[in-house]
């Protein structure tokens, strides 16, 4: 077999995923109302019905305090399962997670359907119902030198989907000069919240909510922005963007630039030099660009061979910059151009 035999799920995993309140069945017609008005802990108690009962019952026993500020639960086989809390990892204190749940997690999120999501499974995650995701690892399965599938799952990272509406409230202004939105770049380490603030700037500016509404394409790889479900994004960014899912990077940037007309175009984490030159064809265009890229600050951007041509190009009037005091994240916006 491709992937390693999934042992069937026990009737009352599936039970359980299918019949807790804000049933997933029901997700697609709540995705506005839904999403938005859950609160953080609710968004948690939602993600953890994809874990198998023990685990699940295991999460289940924070305090809601915590659950409201657990970014992520980490599944190793062999260890007990650990929660992310603002930034640091901390043992549940139960049994080792068994080779056999990490399979069930996976049997469990895709609804008992696992041949249905192979092709997210290959590139090392699932994404689920409410935009939740799981991060994968194990054994790879090459052919033709590419990575085919994955078997033996060894490790899991449920990183739960929250909908941070607002947070793009406070850069919103600087960024709309005559209130349009201007070709933007956000810069910032792993985990300080780019996708969050790339996906309100998304939401803020296809609604028109403090800024002259705009046609936005979103090419969203990995599925982390809107989370498309059968069709239907599990998070909000607007009715006026159109998402294309699943692809590479620049050939969605490609594709949306001319299928969609767009205003404003989107991506999450520029990765390759296939990225950058994408986006300045785009740039030549006439489009606004609006991105994130891994880095400290403007220092990387002129270091990088990869990132130096978004600068040596001008494709980006502003620079928004995440930096984490204390227990916020701030928020630093400079003019490039």
């Amino acid at each position: 077999m491709i992937i390693s035999a999934f042992d069937k799920c026990r009737k009352a995993d599936i039970f359980l995923l299918s019949y807790l309140p804000a049933c997933p069945h029901r997700i697609g017609q709540r995705l506005v109302n839904g999403m938005t008005q859950m609160t953080a802990a609710d968004s948690f108690v939602q993600a953890v019905r994809a874990l198998p009962l023990r685990l699940r019952r295991e999460a289940l026993a924070l305090p809601e305090e915590d659950r409201a500020r657990t970014e992520e639960l980490r599944l190793r086989a062999g260890w007990p399962m650990t929660a992310l809390i603002d930034g640091t990892e901390r043992p549940l204190g139960g049994e080792p997670v068994e080779i056999t749940e990490l399979e069930r997690l996976v049997e469990i999120a895709s609804g008992a359907s696992v041949h249905t999501v192979l092709d997210q499974v290959r590139r090392g995650y699932l994404t689920f119902e409410g935009g939740h995701r799981i991060g994968l690892c194990g054994t790879a399965v090459l052919r033709e030198g590419e990575i085919h599938a994955l078997r033996c799952i060894s490790s899991a990272n449920l990183r739960i989907a929250r909908q941070v509406k607002g947070a793009a409230g406070p850069v919103l202004d600087r960024l709309c000069p005559g209130g349009r939105l201007a070709d933007t770049l956000i810069l910032a380490p792993p985990g300080l919240g780019k996708t969050t603030l790339l996906r309100d700037l998304i939401r803020s500016v296809s609604e028109g909510e403090g800024c002259l509404p705009l046609r936005v394409s979103l090419a969203d790889e990995r599925g982390e922005v809107a989370a498309m479900y059968n069709g239907l994004p599990q998070l909000e960014v607007g009715r006026r963007t159109d998402v294309a899912e699943g692809c590479p990077k620049a050939q969605g940037l490609m594709l949306l630039l001319r299928a969609m007309n767009p205003q404003v175009l989107a991506v999450d984490e520029i990765t390759a030099r296939s990225d950058v030159e994408a986006m300045m064809a785009a740039a030549g265009c006439g489009v606004t660009l609006l991105a994130t890229a891994h880095g400290e600050g403007r220092a990387d951007l002129e270091r990088r061979p990869l990132y130096r041509p978004l600068l040596e190009e001008g494709l980006f009037r502003f620079l928004v910059r995440i930096r984490r005091e204390g227990e916020r994240r701030v928020y630093d916006v400079e003019e490039l151009r």
